[in-house]
């Protein structure tokens, strides 16, 4: 039974990463399984066998999610984004208990509340100042262009791991989304066609892009195990911050014009599921 609650935790994840404004990380905290993703990344080498098997799940859930459900994502986004965003509010607020609980007793104090309203504030003034979407970038291969995609993948996978900033939406300001996106999509596609050009053109994105988020997933995940072991009080009050100002940015980003009382019902129901759901895969 575990192992398909972490499958279904790897598939929120996977979902949260690929909506811009929906912070991956945030989600893994909302779950409680936060400090325990980043300890196993840190300590893949030391204890491989151990951490390979805790993550497993979490990375199967997380493909899944991202192969399978990323057109419908899209399409939910496009066509009913108020209640497909008040869902993931619910997911990301359904995990505020297991957080708070989890810092009873810690030491806080003026610094806690400074850490709070400094990252309260950062994703606020990033979403106020930060809006909008780059040129689209172009990823025909080259040398150029495979540094550039391991770059922005680094860049992508430090933010997919930090709570309420979004890896999606850092990608959209860099223009890689809708490519990346296309390329998962087209290499789907090829590979149930048997398409090798196809393939090999979506690989030819997809690899340089993915080696790059392993290396600043290792990387972030570092300094947040630091972070966690010298101040876990301060830290998970930063935390917490980014965490409560990630449906802010959303609501921020979501428009409400033609929105209906159907609408806002089914939105109301969405938001109460997503909130059930995560405080249940939080227990």
């Amino acid at each position: 039974m575990k192992i398909i609650f972490d499958i279904l935790r790897g598939m929120v994840i996977g979902l949260a990463n690929i909506i811009p404004g929906v912070s991956g990380g945030t989600m893994m905290v909302s779950m409680g399984i936060y400090d325990t993703i980043i300890s196993c990344l840190n300590h893949l080498f030391k204890d491989f066998k151990k951490s390979v098997m805790t993550l497993l799940p979490y990375g199967i859930g997380m493909v899944a999610a991202i192969v399978v459900l990323a057109s419908v994502i899209r399409y939910c986004l496009a066509t009913f984004p108020l209640p497909t965003n008040c869902l993931f509010i619910g997911l990301i607020l359904g995990g505020l208990p297991a957080i708070l609980t989890r810092m009873k007793g810690k030491k806080k104090g003026a610094p806690g509340a400074i850490a709070f309203l400094a990252a309260f504030a950062l994703i606020i003034l990033l979403e106020l100042f930060g809006h909008g979407e780059g040129a689209e970038a172009d990823v025909s291969f080259g040398l150029v262009q495979v540094i550039l995609l391991f770059l922005v993948g680094i860049v992508a996978s430090a933010t997919m791991i930090i709570p309420g900033v979004s890896g999606s939406m850092m990608l959209m300001l860099l223009g890689y989304y809708n490519p990346v996106l296309t390329a998962i999509e087209n290499t789907v596609k090829a590979l149930g066609a048997l398409d090798m050009g196809a393939l090999l053109t979506g690989v030819g994105v997809l690899l340089p892009f993915g080696l790059g988020i392993v290396a600043g997933i290792f990387g972030v995940a570092r300094l947040i195990e630091y972070l966690l072991r010298r101040w876990e009080g301060i830290t998970f009050c930063g935390i917490l911050g980014l965490v409560i100002a990630s449906p802010v940015v959303i609501l921020m980003g979501v428009s409400w014009s033609g929105v209906g009382v159907i609408s806002a019902l089914v939105s109301v129901v969405l938001f109460a599921v997503g909130f059930g759901v995560a405080y249940k895969l939080g227990e």
